[in-house]
């Protein structure tokens, strides 16, 4: 298929977990009657985003008895017929008790396609400015995640997870036509390397990138950048916005993918006898 219609809701999250989950329903609804076949909601969506937060809005993933977001997320995705990227919600596994940072993917149907733990945590410091440390109540995933579509394959990654190429690499060389970030880089963050980040990663493998972010809520403990935007693999901003809720939407015309490694042919031109290939090792 040679065009797929994204969007990207960005929302604010408060304190409410039905009244977050209600309302992403309704976005996703629009962004659906609006022609868009897959839908990206933001890192943690359902809940507000503070360590102080994740273990009292963490549920388990069990779609055989669905909890509160899973539930909401197979109707959202089944309601409007569109494959759902669920942005994140703090999970708890039900083994251990760990709470992760959790992305879950839906087909039209409602089923649930993928799942993927936050690999990197978001442990920063930054003097006089702002501390945050995930690991203080999070563990890290341990894999690499990727769904298949009528379009391709999509790799899907959370947040700082950007900040590591390797990710994007290897999915890209495995045959993704792009990657999906559902994030929430702040005011600090945000404006120095959200736009810079997302189109490195276009540009260096040759694919789609988009990333999905909250609205910005002042009244919240973390202020999120917004920006939620979309690129193309010419590293060419297709879409984008300022921090309010919007929903932002892109068409991928999946041809740019072979126009832009026809033009600029890295993917033949790579020394791997020079250096290691990541995706082998």
């Amino acid at each position: 298929m040679a065009s797929l219609k994204l969007a990207l809701v960005q929302l604010a999250a408060g304190a409410q977990k039905a009244v977050n989950l209600a309302h992403a329903r309704t976005k996703v609804l629009e962004a659906a009657k609006a022609g868009a076949n897959m839908v990206v909601l933001p890192e943690c969506f359902n809940s507000p985003y503070g360590t102080q937060y994740f273990a009292q809005y963490s549920e388990e993933i069990d779609v055989s008895n669905p909890s509160e977001s899973i539930k909401a997320l197979s109707e959202m995705a089944r309601d409007s017929k569109v494959y759902l990227v669920g942005g994140s919600i703090p999970e708890r596994a039900a083994d251990t008790g760990n709470l992760y940072n959790t992305c879950t993917v839906w087909s039209p149907e409602g089923s649930l396609i993928a799942t993927h733990r936050k690999v990197h945590l978001f442990d920063i410091d930054f003097p006089g400015k702002m501390v945050f440390k995930e690991s203080e109540v999070l563990k890290p995933g341990n894999k690499i995640t990727e769904f298949e579509t009528p379009w391709g394959k999509f790799g899907v990654a959370i947040c700082y997870d950007i900040r590591f190429p390797e990710l994007a690499m290897i999915a890209a060389r495995q045959g993704c036509v792009g990657m999906i970030y559902p994030g929430a880089f702040n005011t600090t963050t945000g404006p120095l390397h959200w736009e810079l980040l997302l189109r490195a990663r276009a540009m260096d493998n040759q694919i789609f990138a988009a990333a999905c972010s909250p609205a910005r809520d002042m009244d919240a403990s973390y202020h999120a950048w917004g920006h939620s935007t979309i690129v193309d693999p010419f590293a060419r901003i297709i879409a984008t916005t300022e921090e309010a809720e919007d929903i932002v939407y892109g068409n991928l015309e999946l041809r740019l993918i072979d126009e832009v490694r026809r033009s600029i042919p890295i993917y033949t031109q790579r020394r791997f006898d020079v250096y290691l290939d990541v995706s082998k090792h």
